[in-house]
């Protein structure tokens, strides 16, 4: 069946300042939206990461549905009323007034969606981060879908014989010539051209992923151009896993090597991106950046109940490493490798003129491969 898995994350309102959300909000925030959903969802799932809540829905009504984004949107708006009631710290503080206008695209929310056929035993990981910048995904997809050295999958699977197709977002092209600024790059051909471009972290984000061979996509993310300069703090994605797509554990690995993220303590600072259990708070410096990822399995649209895909004594060691990391680079304060001057763009880099010619920019959406 044709299915759809859509995530929403916003600050609404937190608890000691930018921690982690109230108990109470997360409860609004589900009733909310069990007592509206009428006949638009199948199931839905509720988190944290720090102090910004994620919604996962399921439904039939395909990306972009005007219905669901609203659905949403006053979802959110409802738990921003109840954490002013509460008196949370900056309820509401991820929301841009103004009226809906059939999406939350640049409203303040993040939403990464996909609609998928969906398979027997359905596999898919939910990803969602708080203090870290939108390029967050970059380096692991990177490393999953292009690098054999990284996932060695990529050579023992027939499935990927033909590689995968990368879409990726450049707010260069933009913001230069008024297009939608989205690319395609195919590897392993174009693998030069996809490094180049992922080297530019102020500019270029990927935003699906997509297997050759079958045509399906695998991964989704959400982008900096679905939301206001400042909003969001931190990217969502959804991956597809095992079959014809890599295995669940090859998704993760990347993450076990904390690198250096912008986003954190006011998105001033770089630090390690740390993967950390599911619903858990912050509390150094508005940071470090973190990662929690939700493992499911779906079938007809039903959920199964969520693993903690970090919650194993592996990752322990992982996020130790992390903190000693982040602690060597506060050693020398604002003088700090780490500083970040923000999320202000930057040109593109001399390395991406020779890749132009390589490029498709396209005007309108990513269709999937053929």
């Amino acid at each position: 069946m044709k299915l759809t898995l859509s995530i929403f994350k916003a600050d609404v309102g937190s608890i000691g300042g930018d921690v982690r959300p109230s108990q109470r909000l997360l409860k609004t925030i589900g009733d909310y939206v069990l007592l509206n959903r009428k006949d638009l969802l199948k199931d839905l799932y509720v988190c944290h990461a720090g102090d910004d809540v994620a919604m996962l829905m399921s439904h039939t009504r395909g990306v972009g549905n005007p219905d669901i984004h609203h659905l949403a949107w006053k979802t959110f708006l409802a738990g921003a009323q109840a954490a002013q009631r509460q008196g949370l710290y900056r309820a509401g503080q991820d929301l841009e007034p103004g009226a809906f206008t059939g999406n939350v695209l640049g409203l303040g929310p993040v939403v990464a969606e996909m609609e998928i056929d969906e398979r027997p035993g359905e596999p898919f990981l939910c990803f969602v981060t708080d203090n870290a910048a939108p390029e967050t995904f970059n380096l692991p997809l990177y490393l999953v879908f292009a690098d054999p050295m990284a996932n060695p999958w990529l050579l023992l699977s027939p499935a990927t014989r033909k590689g995968f197709r990368f879409a990726v977002w450049n707010a260069a092209a933009t913001r230069e010539d008024g297009h939608a600024g989205m690319i395609q790059l195919d590897a392993p051909e174009g693998l030069y051209e996809l490094a180049a471009m992922l080297r530019e972290n102020e500019n270029c984000v990927v935003e699906s992923v997509w297997s050759r061979s079958s045509g399906e996509q695998t991964a989704a993310v959400s982008t900096e151009h679905s939301r206001p300069a400042g909003k969001g703090g931190g990217p969502v994605m959804l991956a597809r896993s095992q079959m014809d797509f890599p295995p669940t554990g090859d998704i993760l690995a990347p993450y076990h090597l904390g690198f250096p993220i912008g986003g954190s303590s006011r998105s001033s600072c770089r630090l390690p991106l740390m993967p950390v259990k599911m619903n858990s708070t912050e509390s150094f410096f508005n940071g470090p950046p973190i990662v929690s990822c939700a493992a499911f399995s779906i079938c007809e649209g039903r959920l199964t109940e969520p693993v903690d895909a970090f919650d194993n004594p592996f990752w322990d060691v992982v996020r130790a490493r992390s903190a000693e990391k982040a602690l060597e680079g506060w050693q020398n304060g604002f003088f700090a490798a780490p500083s970040h001057p923000g999320r202000e763009p930057v040109g593109p880099s001399p390395l991406l003129e020779p890749a132009g010619a390589a490029r498709r920019i396209l005007s309108q959406s990513l269709n999937p491969p053929g």
